[in-house]
């Protein structure tokens, strides 16, 4: 979850104050990268989201009894009541560090789900709930108690002035209005961090960026809303409709959308949080008490500014952080799916972190031959078809994205985690469950796609389908076996 707020909704004059308080901040911000002292680099840091479920494998609507149950405060509320987030400390990925991070994420995910079963929910990993239907949106029990999401909620509604229209074309098609942005809970991420310095932060952004495509490809887990067969990573569209601030109007005028791609590749970790301010007009605009506060070790708060990024949804996010003895800046990943399991989790982590590590430090950058909207097509073409896809690469043409991941990523990520100080057998661990997959081409997507026609060719109608087919998707989740090896119903 984000940063608490104290207000359900905004005067006038508190939004006038706060985008003066934006540039502020905006100018400390600018100064501190030229000047401040910043936190070693070296680290990665997890989050993952996580549905709740009952024994019908229907969205179980008690995340606080569940987060009761579980009383460790390394999980958190999200915004839907059927939704939990876990934060993993960071670590260090040299050495063992990817494989104490799928010791600790199993162990907590065990614990955790043995102490959901006090509440009588199930944890499930996966990018969208199969089993939510269209009642969910029709009233406010899918929202999670506190503040920030009431007032999030509102506001997008404000700065609309109408109801949310969802259209969503892949495999099928659906179009609905929703009264709230209750859409937005249905996807669940993981999310992963790189720590960085300044000077490395746009490279790592721009590699993030370019490899965006192939990425979402390789972990597409996200098939089915509201009972319906979409993209094979529905959540990348859906998340950007749910939580569309624009009216039509505004949308066909070119406004940029609050989840967004972006526009260009950069040259500072200032560029996005300058454009955030010039193009993002503040949702949550709680003004801090102190203005100018700094801490310790003399870097700025900027409470303002960090809080107004939290609602600017971009899918390789900007992190400044000033908690710790020095402050901390990092790229958040945000596009993957949470799941299937964790051992797919953390080889969707390498195969990453291994690319980005190798192409930032490429003698000639990547995204120097490629212009900025082919790394946003590729991207939105494998979300659309997932392993199934074809993208463009410099250098190579139009490629299927398999033959690219097998021929040219996944030696690049084997590179990268190489000079990250990764021990080789755990790089031939995790990006051999990479590449089993993509020769497979069974990911959670092409699994959850296949195993639900075979259940309704069998004779199931699709609300069945879909329940038996969550089933199994839980059963092998449990197993810890990667998606590539899980057999159909």
């Amino acid at each position: 979850m984000g940063a608490e707020v104290k207000s359900k909704t905004f005067s006038r004059e508190q939004r006038t104050k706060y985008r003066q308080r934006l540039l502020e901040n905006l100018e400390a911000f600018e100064s501190y990268l030229a000047t401040g002292q910043f936190a070693a680099t070296g680290t990665i840091g997890l989050e993952l989201e996580l549905n709740l479920a009952n024994a019908d494998f229907s969205p179980a609507l008690r995340n606080a009894a569940v987060l009761e149950a579980i009383a460790d405060p390394a999980f958190q509320t999200e915004i839907g009541t059927f939704n939990i987030e876990l934060n993993h400390p960071a670590l260090s990925i040299a050495g063992q560090g990817l494989k104490q991070l799928e010791d600790s994420l199993r162990a907590q995910l065990n614990r955790a789900d043995e102490r959901a079963a006090a509440a009588n929910a199930d944890i499930l990993m996966i990018g969208i709930l199969p089993t939510l239907k269209r009642s969910l949106v029709e009233d406010m029990s899918w929202l999670s108690a506190g503040r920030r999401y009431a007032a999030l909620n509102t506001s997008v509604l404000q700065a609309r002035g109408e109801d949310v229209l969802l259209e969503l074309r892949g495999i099928e098609s659906i179009s609905f209005y929703a009264k709230n942005i209750a859409p937005e809970a249905a996807c669940t991420s993981v999310q992963l961090h790189i720590q960085v310095q300044p000077h490395e932060f746009a490279p790592v952004w721009n590699a993030a960026q370019v490899i965006a495509g192939p990425q979402v490809a390789v972990a597409a887990n996200s098939p089915v809303f509201m009972e319906t067969l979409l993209w094979h990573e529905t959540r990348i569209d859906l998340f950007k409709q749910a939580i569309d601030s624009r009216p039509p109007e505004m949308r066909n005028q070119g406004v940029r959308p609050r989840v967004w791609f972006g526009e260009r590749w950069i040259t500072s970790i200032f560029d996005l949080f300058e454009e955030n301010v010039r193009y993002f007009p503040a949702l949550l605009p709680e003004l801090n008490r102190s203005t100018g506060g700094r801490t310790r070790a003399g870097a700025p708060l900027l409470p303002e500014l960090r809080l107004h990024n939290g609602t600017v949804y971009r899918w390789n996010r900007p992190i400044y952080d000033p908690d710790g003895d020095l402050p901390n800046l990092r790229l958040e990943n945000r596009l993957l799916p949470a799941g299937p399991t964790v051992l797919d989790t953390i080889a969707n982590a390498a195969f990453f972190f291994g690319l980005v590590r190798v192409l930032r430090t490429a003698d000639r950058p990547l995204w120097s031959r490629m212009a900025f909207k082919t790394a946003a097509d590729n991207f939105l073409t494998c979300a659309r078809k997932g392993l199934e896809a074809s993208v463009y690469w410099p250098g190579i043409g139009d490629i299927p994205v398999t033959e690219l991941i097998l021929r040219h990523l996944l030696p690049m990520a084997a590179n990268g985690l190489e000079q990250l100080g990764v021990d080789g057998d755990l790089i031939g661990r995790y990006l051999d469950v990479v590449r089993a997959r993509t020769q497979s081409e069974q990911n959670g997507a092409a699994w959850q796609i296949a195993a639900l026609r075979r259940l309704e060719a069998s004779g199931l109608d699709r609300s069945t389908a879909l329940t038996e087919m969550t089933r199994h998707y839980w059963e092998n989740m449990h197993t810890n076996q990667p998606v590539h090896t899980w057999p159909l119903p």
